[in-house]
């Protein structure tokens, strides 16, 4: 199929021009009767040239250079493209190209552009419409100037005030205190507290309910006793659930003195315990090689070792099966 680029290769002029005939009279120009249109199938009839072969020649489509013949403009493209059609068409029949685009423009004027004024017409306005106009602006002007005047304090331009007394302590124009009015200096007290509604009230306890939730007196003696720092050789004594694995299987025990997290890993990354230790509350460790013990705050857990406080931790990151060995007298 041809292309639509509107070019016109070099030397097809003169092939074109061999084809016509020389006896038939002068061929048609553009300055013939008629619109560019009909005067290019003029000349093309006039050199016994098909579509076809002007389409060959131009690579343009058939129905478009028909379009152009017969000047259906909405049968063409975008203008930009039309024009060049139309010069392509036109330089291929031995024309000029830009005078045939040039008579396209007038004779097939573009619908976008704007429309010219109409010659002999008079712009002219009602002489009334101004009237209105500044009719309409002195009542506005009327209007805002009635609400300022409303607002404005005038007043004190024809009323007569009294002199105003001074404040106390305030300084006359010699520079002294004006304090006779009030019979010698004042005597400032201390300051006044607070009010009472500015003070923060102490949180509602519901009567009954540490005492039903709380934890047992042996539980609350482990607790506190593990939130200090006790001894080595110190007993284990559990301040709450005891986690990991059952007392015959393991002798080393991790207690949480204070909160923090305990995880234990495997050899393999995954997670064999994962938990936030509360005060008191303690993990019993296997002892199986590959497995580690890390910690938050190696200073908030303590190690027993066969039921014998034998120190904290000694980092966040600790092989379970080392523990023992670890506390064990040199």
């Amino acid at each position: 199929m041809p292309l639509d680029t509107g070019a016109v290769a070099d030397g097809l002029e003169s092939s074109l021009t061999a084809r016509a005939s020389a006896d038939r009279g002068p061929p048609p120009t553009l300055n013939s009767p008629g619109d560019v249109g009909g005067v290019l199938r003029a000349m093309r009839l006039y050199r016994k040239l098909d579509l076809e072969d002007l389409s060959e020649v131009t690579r343009i489509r058939v129905n478009y250079l028909a379009a152009i013949e017969h000047m259906r403009v909405d049968q063409l493209p975008a203008r930009p493209f039309a024009l060049g059609y139309v010069r392509a068409y036109a330089q291929a029949l031995g024309l000029d190209g830009d005078l045939a685009a040039a008579r396209f423009k007038v004779e097939a004027p573009d619908g976008a552009e704007p429309l010219r004024a109409p010659v002999g017409v008079r712009s002219e306005t009602d002489p009334r419409l101004k009237t209105l106009v500044v009719a309409g602006a002195a009542v506005v002007v009327a209007i805002l100037a009635w609400n300022v005047a409303r607002r404005l304090p005038l007043d004190h331009l024809f009323a007569h005030k009294p002199p105003q007394r001074p404040a106390i302590g305030e300084v006359a124009s010699a520079g002294k205190p004006r304090t006779a009015d009030v019979g010698g200096p004042l005597a400032l007290g201390a300051p006044l507290p607070a009010p009472a509604e500015s003070t923060t009230p102490q949180p509602y306890v519901t009567p009954g309910l540490e005492q039903a939730l709380g934890p047992s007196a042996a539980q609350a003696a482990a607790q506190s006793a593990a939130a200090q720092a006790l001894p080595v050789g110190s007993r284990f004594v559990a301040g709450g659930p005891i986690y990991g694995v059952p007392a015959e299987q393991s002798n080393v025990i991790i207690q949480a003195r204070k909160g923090a997290s305990l995880v234990v890993h495997g050899a393999d990354g995954s997670v064999y315990f994962a938990r936030e230790l509360a005060a008191g509350e303690a993990y019993r460790a296997p002892l199986i090689g590959g497995l580690t013990i890390d910690v938050s705050v190696p200073e908030n857990f303590d190690v027993y070792v066969g039921g014998a406080l034998k120190g904290p931790l000694a980092g966040p990151r600790t092989a379970a099966n080392q523990l023992a060995a670890a506390f064990a007298p040199g």
